[in-house]
This record gives C-alpha cells, structure tokens and sequence, in this order.
C-alpha cells in the first residue's frame, strides 16, 4: 500500500487533525469558501483514529448540558443535522430512545434536574415515566422513574467521517494522513506549519486535534490552560444470547459534579450491547490498554497543578472506577442495579477509547466546548461527548469564529 499523499506547501487554510469535529469544520468552510484552497493534515494514516472510531456511537439529545452552554445548543441542533446528513448519504442512524433511570426516591432530585435542563434546552419528545411504563419500554429494566428521550440514536461516526471527507474532496478540499505537525507559527501574512514530511504554508490555521489540542496550542502561542488529561474508557459487551435484555439503552442518574455519565447500557451501531464504561485517568492520550503508558503525557498529567487537586477531590470516584476497570464482576453488580437479571457470565470482553477531557490549573474539569486564538490560528481546545453527536453545529460555530476571527470573506480568499 503506497503512502498517502503529503500535505501541500501552501494552502489558505489548513485543519490540523482528521478527527469527525476537524472534517466537519473543513467541510462548513469549503462550502462557504469554494475558492479557497482547504486541506486537512493528521498524523494518523486514517481518519477517526481516536475518539471519533473509539466511542460509545451514541447520538445524543441535549439532556445533560447547561442551559446556555456550547453543549447544549451545538448538541441539539447538531443531533438534528446529523439525522438528516445520515439519511442523505444513506448511514444507518437508529433512534432507538434512552431511559435515564431513578432506582430509588433520593435519585428524583437529580431526575428533577435533568428534565429541567432537557426541557430548557429544547430536547424534542422528553417526558418523564413511571415504572409501569419503564417496564414496558424496557422489560429487563427496574427503577421508581425515569425520563425517555425516544430522539437519542446510534451511528457509526467513522462512516459519518467517511462521508464528511468525501464531500470535503468533492468540493477541491484535500486530505494529508500521516503528517503529525510539530509546530505552528506565525509567519508575517501566512501560518508555517512543520509536519513529519515537511512544511505547510497556510494563510489560516484551525486546529481539532483532541487529545493533542493542548500542546499545539501552546506551541502556537495560547495560554498553558486549560490543560488535557486522558481518561480511559473501557467498555464490556453483552454476550450476543444475552442482548435481548437490552432494548435501547439504560442509563443511570449520573454525578452532577462530574462529565461522565457512569455505567450504562446501550445498543451500538454494530450489534453489540455495551456495558460501561469505566472513567479511570489514563497513562497516554492514546493509552487504549490498562498497561500502556506514554511518559511524557503521564509526566504532562501528573505535573499539571489541576491533577492533584482533582484526585483529592474525586478519590472516592477514582477508587471506585480502579475496581471496575480491574474486576468484570464489580462492573456485572453495577449493571444488575438497573437490569437485574444481567450477572457477571453475561460479559463479554469489550475494547477502550480515551477521552480527552480539559482540566484547569484549579482542578476543575471543563464542561463546555473552549477555543482559543492565537496569530492567524483558532484552536478547538476541549471538545468531548458530545462533540460527535454536535459535529456538524461545531464545524458551523468553528467556522463562524474563524470567519469573525481573521475577517475571512469570499473575496478575500483565492486559491493559491
């Protein structure tokens, strides 16, 4: 198999990173800058290599976020794209709902919450249900309420990825794999960017490289914070004559304090039914193995002011996600508090993906979508769940504040 073709030597403007929020963005700016020369440069030899193909392929709703936020208003405006680009390009999509479920009256506060945030966020078809009718949409399931989003879907965002790219070729856009960049500087009118195969003259740069977005953007120029530290998330599958216990997916009432959703169960796009996942800080950006360890991210974390003081406030919680990241049977007893009948010779072992998750020197993880700007550069600095599902809003919003940003108009770009 020949290499890829390397990155060109000039372009007006280049997206660092082939992840689905970097196509995205790519696409939204090819569409409305048809003129310009746009190409995308990642140091993978595929695209989607990290959380865009290592992912729960959930398409969610809205529920969780802030009213207000990035999250929320990117989340249900992209969900509602991303159905319909789904149908046009002929990529399975499945709404097939989500209960989040109270197993006890000290959990309705929190379902309280939910719906409210859900309801000011405007997630279409949000209703709150009882146990009787718990039980019919999800036989298996137990709890005293619950609130059914029947919008929340599954997808494959690696076809998603697929498709995004073609339409970024059709319209002139190129695609470099297996270029890692190095460095990003300002060049009088124009940005240098070193990559492994040489050097990438763009007249704008956006950088969408996850788990790396911290690093470059430092390189560039921007502020040390918000800082990204890895979190692992492994998952369990169901054993294929056990998925009839699951019909759509289960989720718990999660931690107001925290990003994560905790242990749930949920259909995927190829047939399995997950189970987790675990939350546990990870040894690398790309640690997918308990045992991997790269030492200059661990290094990076664990230097890092934040890291810290987040363990001191969240070690119960760590302590906790070790003994489900170590012990399959401690994952089949939190499951079985939502689906009883489900024990631990129901799992299956399953595979990992690692969030990049920002985190602030005071040891706060960051819970909204954040950029920075630097000389000609906007950076896309945190971008987890659910920036698959709002891909299509975020590559819109990226564009919005590259065109604000560096006075981009159709007349003022040409090819090069």
């Amino acid at each position: 198999m020949s290499r890829p073709a390397a990155p060109p030597e000039r372009c007006d403007i280049a997206v660092v990173g082939a992840g689905i929020v970097g196509l995205a963005t790519a696409r939204e700016l090819a569409r409305r800058h048809p003129r310009a020369s746009i190409a995308v440069v990642d140091k993978e030899p595929e695209i989607g290599r990290h959380q865009t193909g290592r992912n729960s392929g959930v398409i969610h709703a809205g529920i969780y976020y802030a009213p207000g936020s990035l999250k929320a208003q990117l989340c249900v405006s992209g969900a509602r794209e991303l159905y319909a680009f789904c149908e046009r390009h002929g990529i399975a999509a499945e709404r097939c709902g989500k209960l989040i479920v109270a197993l006890d009256d000290s959990e309705l506060a929190g379902l309280d919450e939910l719906e409210r945030r859900g309801r000011a966020n405007g997630v279409p078809g949000l209703r709150r249900i009882g146990p009787d009718e718990l039980a019919e949409l999800e036989p298996a399931a137990r709890g005293v309420a619950a609130l059914h989003s029947p919008t929340t879907g599954i997808v494959d965002f690696t076809a998603v990825a697929r498709a995004l790219r073609s339409e970024l070729e059709e319209s002139g856009g190129r695609v470099a794999l297996s270029s890692e960049v190095t460095g990003i500087s300002p060049n009088g009118r124009a940005v240098r960017v070193a990559h492994s195969r040489g050097v990438l003259e763009a007249g704008h740069v956006l950088v969408c490289a996850g788990a790396w977005s911290d690093r470059l953007a430092v390189l560039a120029g921007a502020p040390q914070e918000p800082r990204i530290v890895p979190f692992r998330g492994a998952y369990l599958r169901l054993r294929p004559d056990r998925r009839h216990l699951v019909r759509s997916m289960i989720y718990p009432v999660p931690d107001p304090r925290l990003p994560f959703l905790g242990v749930h169960l949920t259909r995927h796009a190829d047939g399995d039914v997950l189970v987790g996942p675990t939350a546990l800080l990870a040894g690398g950006r790309d640690a997918y193995r308990l045992r991997d360890v790269r030492p200059r991210d661990l290094a990076a974390t664990l230097a890092w002011p934040g890291t810290p003081r987040m363990m001191r406030r969240f070690w119960r919680t760590g302590m906790q996600e070790i003994v489900h990241a170590v012990s399959r049977r401690a994952m089949a007893a939190t499951a079985a508090r939502y689906v009883p009948e489900l024990s631990v010779d129901d799992l299956l072992p399953g595979w990992a993906g690692v969030r990049a998750q920002a985190l602030g020197r005071d040891g706060k993880l960051v819970d909204d979508f954040v950029f920075s700007a630097t000389d000609r550069a906007l950076h896309v600095r945190n971008a987890p769940s659910p920036a698959a599902t709002s891909s299509l809003a975020i590559g819109r919003h990226v564009a919005d504040r590259a065109e604000e940003a560096f006075a981009l108009s159709r007349s003022s770009i040409s090819s090069r």
